[in-house]
C-alpha cells in the first residue's frame, strides 16, 4: 500500500490550545450549549479547552475506532472500518460535538448521523471532509500528516530540503 501523506505537519500544545480558543471563540455567540460531545481519541483534548472556555460542564462522548495501525507505524496507518464503541443518547440538539480533525469524512458523516442536530466542530480540516462539519479552525491539504503533540517525541527534524532525495 502506497503512503497517500506527501507532507507532514507537526502541531505543539501551545499551536493546539491557540486554535481550540480560536474555535471556542467562534461558538461563544452561537450558544448556550447543553454540553460537548467529544469524539474520541482525538477529540478529547480539544473539547477540554473549549469546555474551559464556554463554561461548560457536561462532556459525554462517541467513542468510534476508524484508523488501522500497520506493522510500520503512525506513517502507514490508514482508515479502517469504523467500529462504534459507544454512542449518544439523543438527537444532539443544544450540543457541541468536537474532533481534532476532519479528514476524508468517513467517521465525520457516520458520527454526524448518529447526532445530527449537534452543531459540528472540528480544529483541523481537509477538503474531503470540509462539508461534513459546520466549523473548523485551520485547513490543510489532504495529503498533510497531522502530527497531533500526544502522539510525539522530542526528536531531531530533518530539513526539508533534505526529504526531496
Amino acid at each position: 500500500m502506497s503512503n497517500p501523506y506527501n507532507k507532514d505537519y507537526p502541531i505543539s500544545w501551545e499551536e493546539l490550545h491557540r486554535n481550540a480558543r480560536a474555535l471556542a471563540w467562534r461558538l461563544l455567540d452561537q450558544g448556550p450549549w447543553k454540553g460537548i460531545i467529544a469524539i474520541t481519541r482525538g477529540g478529547l483534548v480539544p473539547a477540554a479547552i473549549i469546555a474551559r472556555e464556554l463554561d461548560i460542564r457536561l462532556i459525554d462522548t462517541i467513542c468510534i475506532s476508524s484508523y488501522d495501525q500497520l506493522e510500520t507505524g503512525v506513517e502507514a496507518s490508514k482508515q479502517g472500518e469504523l467500529k462504534l464503541l459507544k454512542g449518544f443518547d439523543g438527537d444532539g440538539e443544544g450540543f457541541l460535538l468536537i474532533d481534532d480533525l476532519v479528514d476524508t469524512g468517513k467517521t465525520a458523516a457516520a458520527v454526524r448521523a448518529m447526532v445530527p442536530k449537534a452543531t459540528f466542530a472540528t480544529v483541523y480540516a481537509k477538503p474531503a471532509g470540509k462539508p461534513t462539519v459546520d466549523m473548523y479552525i485551520t485547513e490543510v491539504s489532504q495529503d498533510t500528516w497531522i502530527r497531533f503533540p500526544w502522539d510525539m517525541a522530542q526528536s531531531f527534524a530533518t530539513p526539508i530540503a533534505d526529504l526531496q532525495d
